[in-house]
């Protein structure tokens, strides 16, 4: 596969997802209350801010949602002993 038919297949999903919709499913729970999505079509990823609300995930989002992955893990560890 050339470089050319990778921008067409890419393009041709970005254009299926702006016609019809994404279909997004949670890829990762980062707290009960946080999560991050992922579109199945175009592979587009998704995670809650800091107001709640759906946003694209940058990588300091994503480098965000692991420090607080690492901090809600120990924060149940410390809650089960």
């Amino acid at each position: 596969m050339n470089l050319t038919d990778f921008k067409a297949l890419i393009t041709g999903k970005k254009i299926v997802c702006s016609i019809f919709g994404h279909k997004m499913i949670t890829s990762r729970n980062i707290t009960n209350h946080l999560k991050e999505y992922k579109c199945t079509v175009c592979q587009m990823e998704l995670t809650n801010d800091e107001e709640g609300d759906i946003t694209y995930l940058t990588p300091e989002l994503k480098e965000v949602n692991e420090a607080l992955i690492s901090f809600y893990q120990k924060k149940i560890l410390v809650k089960q002993h």
